[in-house]
Order: structure tokens, then C-alpha cells, then sequence
């Protein structure tokens, strides 16, 4: 996940096994289906389990990792202004009514951590 986008299909099939994980079943029993994938997904503070949502976490690292490389770039520029005027993306906090955007880079950015040098 950390260095190529991962297929559509792909991620579908992880969250496939998570689902069966989570919600039982097998050949026999379909198990019970407690919330929608969607609903797991959400963070918790606006009432999901704040379970992670493969595609978007898989992109949100390709673009915390664009913001390391390229701290020029127009993007780069305005989050640094918004997110972490006086320090550096692997550094930065969380901050105040954060967008959804940059929540999922702030969360992005500890796998970021272990694999940059």
C-alpha cells in the first residue's frame, strides 16, 4: 500500500474478509450483519466503529508522500499555510476543524514515519 495504489478489486477483496471476519459467516451461516460498510468506515465521533477505508487510506499516502517530495508544489503550499505553518508535515498536528483531507493525511503520515528515511 505504501508505494503503488491498489486495485479496485483488490481492496474489495480485503474488505470482503474483513466483513466476514467481523460479521461471522462462512459456507453455512450468513451471520448477522450488524452495520454497513459504509457506517464502519465513518469515524467514530460522527457515530461509525472508525474503521479505516482501504482506498482512501492508500491515497491519502500517496499524497502525504507527494507533500515530503515535492514541498514546492501548490498543494504542498497550502496545507503547510493551513495544517503546519511553523513545522514540518511529519511534525504537524492535527489542528482545529480539520477537513476530511487532511485527516486522512494526519493519519497517513505515521506510516509515512516508519518508511521514510
Amino acid at each position: 500500500m505504501s508505494i503503488y495504489l491498489i486495485p479496485d478489486g483488490v481492496v474489495k477483496d480485503i474488505e470482503k474478509m474483513l466483513n466476514s471476519f467481523w460479521w461471522g459467516g462462512g459456507r453455512n451461516n450468513k451471520g448477522i450483519r450488524w452495520l454497513a460498510w459504509e457506517r464502519m468506515t465513518m469515524m467514530k465521533c460522527e457515530g461509525g466503529l472508525g474503521f479505516r477505508d482501504f482506498k482512501a487510506f492508500n491515497m491519502a499516502i500517496k499524497q502525504g508522500r507527494n507533500i515530503l517530495a515535492k514541498p514546492t508544489s501548490l498543494v504542498a503550499r497550502i496545507f503547510k499555510a493551513r495544517y503546519f505553518p511553523r513545522s514540518s508535515f511529519l511534525d504537524s498536528k492535527v489542528g482545529n476543524n480539520p477537513s476530511f483531507v487532511w485527516r486522512s493525511l494526519w493519519k497517513a503520515k505515521d506510516v509515512l514515519k516508519l518508511g521514510s528515511r
